[in-house]
């Protein structure tokens, strides 16, 4: 079942996101398998971060390879992130 996560990274900057991008983009495979859409808002105090996965277990296989990078770019560790099931999911037009 397709789940909803929104984060919150306090004192997060673009370039730090930026940084850890890269690094995801350079890993054989594809870390972001099971990922159907994702979006990175500026905040005032960080960033605000929406993904949409086709399963909790597809996220956390993320999380797993994503965390040890974001510390490397100086990314502290945040709070857990708010997650829902979705009841509905679509790309109008598609």
């Amino acid at each position: 079942m397709a789940i909803f996560v929104q984060a919150e990274l306090e004192g997060v900057t673009t370039a730090q996101y930026d940084a850890l991008n890269a690094r995801l983009q350079q890993l054989p495979g594809n870390p972001f398998e099971g990922c159907l859409s994702h979006a990175a808002v500026p905040t005032g105090s960080g960033l605000r971060i929406f993904d949409l996965w086709e399963s909790e277990e597809h996220m956390r296989r993320f999380a797993d390879t994503v965390m040890p990078l974001a510390a490397e770019v100086g990314i502290p560790e945040g709070p857990m992130p708010k997650m829902s099931q979705v009841h509905n999911f679509f790309v109008p037009g598609a």
